[in-house]
């Protein structure tokens, strides 16, 4: 250990601090340190904290003189699963460790959602490889032992202090496979400007919603050799309807195939894509990638493809952001036949220049295309294939095909308006055939039968004493928001000012509720320590409303008691987990008002009508058909809950004996199903003769096949005209009906605004599907020019530059780094400082990953010089003949000289300061 070591570990303690619990490595240390100073780490930590008792360890750890203690601290780190701190420590870089602070100040900021909102017994088997394994035993016993808040509570400890640079994005992953509402606060991946000379990273766009139909092929309610899946268990037999739509497809047509849910479209789209491989001659070989939005959707199609095509000779692989870090793109799209890609790993790669052009696939095919609109990533994707297209580029394209269940009209009107709309979207996606069956209509409808459908209005209660009392609770949690606000004074938080007039127990006050959550993220203070307080308060305030909206919708739609029970287990979470100031004042106020509301639920008087209107028409319903089997949609998780209970709860009912179908999403501790208790509890409906109604949220409206279903009830449950068209789909049998229940006469309108829209969109279809090929194609051509003259046009606005000299300041000490009159434009998108005060400013290493990106030549990273700062600040080149330094916007401050006004900005490009090119003046 030489002195400078000793410096080193000393200058970087506080990186050590923060990340290092001493407890999990006290054993390994057992050589180096007295069992008197064991003990008192111990107790710090017990009695004052994990920080703490770091900081005591290391100030033992530099006092000790013994010959081989620094190595038997690395080794230490290693033994425990230290792996980030040791790697930081041995090569005295603390980059990868440094880059997580942002997402430890994020996740500070959403832990009191966090905890009621994430599982942690689901998510913790995928980011344990993140967290180390005492941690997570740690987690699992105080789930056990105090409830899942508080296990979610300790999980955020633990993640706070990971080290492994890629927790933020196990964490994303982990989220959005359990569906987990969290994983829209938790962004991870920022829509930033091309890197091309940082690090190698593949970049994702910011978590967006789209719709989604789920493949055929992931069909729940089928084992995988059935007709429904292809696998290698037979040759499938095409349907003579499949045939019709694929035709079109095979004879090279660009097509987008709209077929109802059920039919088997991705069926469709393996015959397309077999014929395709096949037609090549000898020495020319076909590449097809295929598109699929979700991760659970790629693995499944993925899945599907390569037993389909390897079966054959062809080769088949996929990638997605889960993947696509560990391996090549490049690589698996020059050797594979077939490539199963989320989209946005292409964006990234046309983006980056890892693909140079779209004209390495002879074939695109796009599930769910109706989303090629917007920011989609399908559109940035057809963006670059139209700029080729329309810019008299001689390199072939290819071919492109859509599959959708229905291509939506938006916001059309009459017939004419769907007409443009279709075919804007035929535009976007330079699709001239619109493929749907018509010469095998009968075959169809034997496969996917459309039930008869009926409309009732029912009744709500005319005076409602529990949803006064929770709407009053949910006026004084509104008004300690609302003092929270008004402590900023004069500081802005948006939608926060908005906080009142909003109807209680609605998805619009939900909605209320994530724009609030996530104005926090973004909200800045310069006291960080406020900052976090003023945050953690409205994070625990909208969590506290988001359960009490919840109730409010039960007691709308189910009984008063299961609104209360579904309170009441909340609040006693709440009480297991952490409990500050806040929660006692809240479960106090909600205590208070407990025993009436216990008075007020078992009061019979105060039954739901809407729930007499139901249990008549399912008692109607079997008195006709005893052997009726019914699907039961609601809204949301917690209704599936209370409605079951209520099923079986009701003497008249209970012969139904219900099962329950929800998405894997977790909303709450108690609800989401893995996949395999979802294809169980089909199994069961279809198998077992005694299960006679399924109550299901959105989840089985697409995917599932139940040809037995001849009972459809849509209770308070109304979508757009795709998912009306795909929930009719789940009433397989014939003469089957499908019932809505609501209460709202608006509801029943909007339902039949869908029904009106279904047939404006088919009317549209069959009057573009009798146009002249030439003359849609020439519509779709000028539609083509007319959009990419906009994108060209919104490109080309630029922001005034400003002339006055501005300071840049490092964005983690405020240390000053330059002035914008010395920085230079390198090749118009990188940005050096020039003059050699600014050599002074910084420090640097030799870079980890040195490459060779055109005339540059990346070297070495660049640091703030400041003691105990070392911001990343960008990266040292050689560039031609020079030897200059490339500086990031994102690690810096802007500061007025004048009026000492301080700006943040993510991207050079939306700084407009004035851009001098290098080698000027």
């Amino acid at each position: 250990m030489t002195a400078e070591e000793r410096r080193n570990l000393h200058a970087f303690r506080d990186y050590v601090i923060k990340t290092l619990d001493p407890a999990y490595i006290l054993s390994y240390m057992a050589p180096w340190f007295k069992d008197d100073e064991v003990q008192y780490i111990q107790a710090e930590k017990n009695n004052k904290g994990t920080m703490e008792a770091a900081s005591l360890f290391l100030k033992y750890l530099l006092e000790l003189q013994e010959e081989g203690w620094f190595r038997g601290f690395l080794d230490a780190l290693g033994h425990a699963g230290y792996s980030g701190l040791y790697e930081a420590i041995e090569s005295w870089n603390f980059q990868k460790i440094e880059s997580l602070e942002e997402y430890r100040l994020l996740l500070k900021r959403l832990q009191p959602e966090f905890k009621t909102t994430v599982n942690p017994n689901d998510i913790l088997p995928k980011i344990s490889e993140c967290l180390i394994s005492q941690e997570c035993e740690e987690i699992i016993q105080i789930c056990s032992n105090k409830g899942l808040m508080a296990g979610a509570e300790k999980m955020v400890e633990c993640l706070l202090r990971s080290d492994k640079e890629n927790w933020p994005k196990t964490l994303k992953l982990a989220l959005e496979t359990e569906e987990s509402k969290f994983s829209q606060l938790w962004i991870v991946d920022k829509d930033a400007e091309p890197k091309v000379l940082e690090d190698d990273e593949i970049e994702t766009s910011e978590v967006q919603i789209f719709y989604k139909e789920e493949p055929e092929c992931q069909n729940l309610s089928q084992d995988p050799c059935t007709p429904s899946v292809a696998s290698t268990c037979t040759p499938l037999k095409p349907r003579n309807y499949q045939l019709e739509l694929a035709l079109p497809a095979k004879e090279g047509k660009n097509t987008i195939i709209c077929a109802p849910t059920g039919c088997g479209k991705t069926f469709v789209a393996l015959l397309i894509c077999e014929h395709h491989l096949k037609k090549f001659p000898q020495g020319q070989k076909g590449k097809i990638v295929f598109f699929a939005i979700q991760i659970p959707v790629y693995e499944q199609q993925n899945s599907v493809f390569s037993k389909y095509f390897e079966r054959l000779g062809y080769k088949v692989a996929g990638i997605s952001g889960a993947t696509s870090e560990n391996i090549s793109v490049e690589q698996i799209v020059e050797n594979n036949d077939i490539i199963v890609l989320t989209p946005q790993i292409l964006v990234n790669c046309l983006r980056n220049g890892t693909i140079p052009s779209l004209s390495v696939f002879t074939l695109m095919i796009f599930d769910e295309c109706h989303n090629t609109s917007k920011h989609h990533p399908y559109n940035m994707i057809m963006f670059n294939y139209l700029d080729q297209k329309l810019g008299g580029s001689s390199d072939p394209l290819p071919q492109v095909v859509g599959l959708t269940a229905s291509v939506g009209i938006g916001d059309a009107k009459n017939t004419m308006e769907a007409m443009e709309y279709i075919c804007k979207l035929c535009a976007s996606l330079d699709t001239s055939v619109i493929a749907t069956v018509k010469d095998n209509l009968e075959e169809l409808e034997e496969i996917v039968y459309k039930p008869q459908k009926f409309f009732r209005k029912v009744e709500s209660r005319t005076t409602d004493r529990f949803k006064c009392i929770i709407s009053q609770l949910m006026r004084e949690t509104e008004s300690l928001a609302k003092n929270v606000f008004d402590e900023l004074g004069t500081i802005t938080l948006e939608n926060v000012s908005q906080i009142q007039n909003r109807n209680f127990g609605t998805q619009k006050y939900e909605q209320w509720i994530v724009s609030v959550q996530k104005a926090c993220m973004v909200f800045q203070l310069p006291n960080k320590d406020e900052e976090s307080r003023i945050c953690k308060a409205l994070f625990l305030y909208t969590s506290h409303l988001r359960k009490y909206n919840d109730a409010l919708i039960i007691n709308e739609h189910a009984r008063m008691k299961d609104a209360l029970d579904y309170l009441k287990d909340f609040f006693t979470d709440v009480r297991a987990a952490g409990f500050d100031e806040i929660e006692q004042h809240l479960t106090c106020r909600f205590e208070e008002k407990l025993q009436e509301l216990e008075s007020i639920s078992m009061d019979l008087s105060n039954e739901n009508p809407k729930l007499k209107d139901l249990s008549f028409i399912l008692q109607e319903e079997y008195h006709l058909n005893p052997e009726s089997r019914t699907i039961l949609f609601v809204k949301t998780r917690a209704l599936v809950d209370a409605l079951k209970k209520w099923i079986e709860e009701n003497s008249e009912l209970s012969f139904l004996k219900p099962g329950i179908l929800t998405g894997r999403g977790k909303t709450n501790h108690n609800t989401g199903m893995t996949l395999p208790a979802q294809k169980c509890a089909l199994d069961a409906f279809r198998t077992d003769g005694d299960k006679k109604i399924l109550i299901a949220t959105s989840v089985a409206d697409e995917g599932i096949d139940i040809a037995q279903c001849n009972l459809v009830i849509l209770y308070e449950y109304v979508g757009n005209v795709i998912r009306m068209i795909q929930t009719r789909g789940r009433g397989r049998a014939r003469g089957s009906k499908c019932f809505l229940l609501t209460s709202n006469a608006d509801v029943i309108k909007k339902e039949k605004l869908n029904i009106y829209k279904e047939k404006i969109m088919n009317d549209s279809i069959l009057s573009l599907q009798m146009w002249n090929e030439a003359v849609f194609k020439e519509k779709v051509l000028q539609i083509q020019i007319q959009e990419k003259n906009i994108r060209d046009s919104q490109e080309k606005v630029e922001l005034v530059p400003d002339k006055e000299n501005k300071k840049l300041l490092c964005r983690k000490c405020k240390a000053f780094a330059c002035y914008t009159a010395d920085i230079r434009v390198v090749e118009e998108c990188h940005y050096t400082v020039v003059g050699n005060a600014f050599t002074e400013c910084f420090v640097s290493k030799l870079h980890p990953k040195p490459k060779t990106f055109g005339h540059f030549e990346k070297r070495a990273k660049i640091f703030c010089a400041r003691r105990n700062c070392g911001h990343d600040w960008g990266i040292h080149v050689k560039y031609k003949t020079f030897e200059i330094p490339v500086i990031k916007i994102e690690s810096f401050v802007v500061e007025d000289i004048v009026t000492g006004a301080q700006k943040l900005y993510a991207k050079w490009k939306d700084f407009p300061f004035e851009k001098i090119p290098f080698g000027s003046p």
